[in-house]
């Protein structure tokens, strides 16, 4: 994939907003999922921008504080507390985060201008893709004429087929298919690790 800065903000946007095109705080849900990101009905960039939202790449970490720079670079600050739920693929802590790794979050701004995180998603992304390809842990995707390489990832992907709950059976995906991947982007490569793969069986 193109990692120009073009081509890294489209990815980004068209990643964690995917068709849905929202994102909602983890406390008004009661749980930080992948899919939660994708859940409000109010869409992101409606009218003025929301002052408790920011998205961007981590450019510093000082401590509980993260430094991000958005896509229009805009300079955000923000603050992670004992409180704050971060994603990273799963549930996981502030120090899985990195320098360079894209974020979404969600909180209050505070009068300083530092956004308290309620919901920190790092490096998240939602690809409506086809299956060029199947290996070993791993599923080669088409978005949207863009090669990805998706990792299976032990213990943690999951496929949801038909709408029934997510299993860790991937038996049923097929070459040629359509799926949608929510996952984790590395940084700066064509590569995701899966999280959830939604298809038909």
């Amino acid at each position: 994939m193109a990692t120009d800065s073009l081509g890294r903000r489209r990815f980004l946007t068209s990643a964690v907003l995917g068709t849905a095109g929202t994102v909602l705080g983890a406390t008004a849900m009661g749980a930080l999922t992948p899919e939660i990101a994708m859940a409000d009905d109010k869409p992101i960039g409606a009218g003025e921008p929301d002052p408790n939202f920011a998205e961007g790449r981590i450019t510093g970490i000082d401590g509980a504080l993260l430094l991000v720079t958005g896509s229009d670079r805009t300079l955000h600050r923000i603050h992670l507390t004992s409180g704050t739920s971060v994603w990273k693929l799963r549930p996981t802590t502030l120090d899985q985060a990195k320098v360079g790794d894209g974020l979404y979050a969600r909180g209050v701004l505070l009068p300083d201008g530092t956004l308290a995180a309620d919901a920190v998603w790092l490096n998240i992304v939602n690809l409506q893709t086809h299956i060029s390809a199947i290996g070993r842990d791993v599923l080669h995707l088409d978005h949207n004429g863009s090669k990805i390489v998706g990792h299976v990832v032990a213990g943690t992907t999951a496929a949801v087929y038909n709408g029934t709950p997510a299993v860790s059976d991937l038996s049923m995906l097929q070459v040629g298919r359509h799926v949608q991947v929510i996952g984790a982007w590395r940084p700066d490569t064509n590569e995701v690790d899966i999280a959830t793969v939604y298809a038909a069986a």
